[in-house]
């Protein structure tokens, strides 16, 4: 089961690196509207759902609680993109970009290294827990 957590884990870490792609190709879209990052927010949706199964994942696997914290963290700051961007919006209804709706807006990028971040950190305790411990050998 720790094999299966630790293969998880890595397809987060691709979905979380893809969302940055997906953002970068939206914003230089030749005309980049909201449809444009359509795709962005589609894997943002998938990348919740991934990290609340990555947890899940964890808890089964019996996972030490640290990681099974950080896992649950992912899908917290996940969420928290959808709450950025949606105070953001708010600052910007008057029907132009403001200053404020700008500063907030640019929280989502921070947050999303930092998603990108506790990811990287999964992946390589998962992948240290999942292989088979070292034997030592006895020299004569």
């Amino acid at each position: 089961m720790r094999k299966a957590f630790a293969g998880l884990a890595a397809l987060l870490m691709l979905a979380v690196v893809a969302q940055f792609f997906l953002a970068a190709s939206g914003a230089f879209d030749t005309a980049p509207n909201d449809e444009s990052f359509q795709p962005h927010r589609m894997l943002g949706g998938g990348i919740v759902l991934l990290s609340v199964l990555v947890t899940i994942a964890a808890a089964t696997a019996r996972m030490p609680g640290r990681l099974i914290g950080l896992s649950g963290l992912v899908a917290g700051l996940a969420v928290v993109q959808f709450l950025i961007k949606a105070v953001a919006t708010v600052f910007d209804s008057t029907g132009g970009s403001t200053t404020a709706g700008q500063l907030v807006f640019g929280l989502h990028a921070v947050n999303g290294l930092a998603i990108m971040a506790v990811a990287g950190r999964i992946v390589r305790q998962a992948g240290q827990l999942s292989r088979p411990a070292a034997t030592t050998r006895q020299v004569p």
